[in-house]
């Protein structure tokens, strides 16, 4: 039989586990998984652009299963009560073509993408990195804020976002979730920048391709480019990458 984990199932076991232990195993297997990357039949992921946003395929396969992953990434879906992205994928037998799963993915892709943000961390950041400057204070801002804090020790945020709503939001949100997590409002991005041992961008809109400037990016820096994920939307300056 087919098993189903909808939003509620799932949002009702990461508090039975709680978040910054659900993402600390998230971290594990992802580890694990990298380890073996070679076991995997792997291919690019099948995107399709509009002038709203994006829908993409995300597949890979090993010995024994199958999944992918459907997600989608609308930058104006706030405007109509939508979140940005929203997902759901399936798990199948190898052997068979069983599917064993069909699972909501929405609330799973933001942590597992703050807990993925953590293990590049834990590879090439300082060990002693204790500041963070976290540029786009959309949903996922807020699950790459507890991921580093958590998992990371983390202890001093910088954020700042063009919409200051946002900001407003994810400073609230984060006072309730990690009172022990010192946030601190910057003007611009440079400010936020400024002296951080780790910079994670976080932003979703097309239109704003270059937030980090090779004049931004200080020696023994982290950079954690979350949102550069399609052409046009590279959020590093091409500079920075050269460098």
């Amino acid at each position: 039989m087919t098993r189903l984990i909808d939003l509620p199932t799932l949002a009702h076991l990461v508090h039975g586990i709680g978040v910054p232990r659900f993402m600390a195993l998230l971290a594990e297997r992802i580890e694990a998984d990298f380890a073996r990357w070679p076991a995997f039949d792997k291919s690019a992921r099948t995107a399709s652009h509009s002038a709203r946003g994006v829908i993409e395929l995300m597949p890979v396969a090993d010995a024994t299963h199958y999944s992918f992953k459907y997600v989608n990434g609308h930058p104006f879906n706030p405007a109509q009560g939508l979140p940005t992205v929203m997902a759901f994928g399936v798990l199948a037998e190898v052997a068979t073509g069983y599917p064993l799963l069909l699972a909501e993915l929405t609330l799973t892709t933001a942590l597992r993408t703050a807990a993925a943000s953590v293990v590049a961390a834990r590879a090439l950041a300082r060990r002693d990195s204790r500041s963070m400057a976290l540029i786009g204070n959309g949903a996922q801002s807020e699950f790459q804020a507890l991921a580093f804090h958590a998992l990371l020790g983390i202890a001093e945020l910088r954020v700042f976002d063009v919409d200051r709503a946002a900001t407003d939001k994810l400073v609230r949100n984060l006072a309730a979730a990690a009172p022990a997590l010192r946030v601190r409002r910057a003007a611009s991005t440079a400010e936020a920048v400024r002296g951080a041992d780790i910079v994670t961008t976080a932003t979703a809109d097309k239109a704003r391709a270059t937030i980090l400037t090779p004049g931004m990016v200080e020696p023994g820096m982290h950079l954690n480019a979350v949102g550069g994920d399609c052409p046009g939307k590279t959020e590093l300056h091409a500079d920075v990458l050269r460098g």
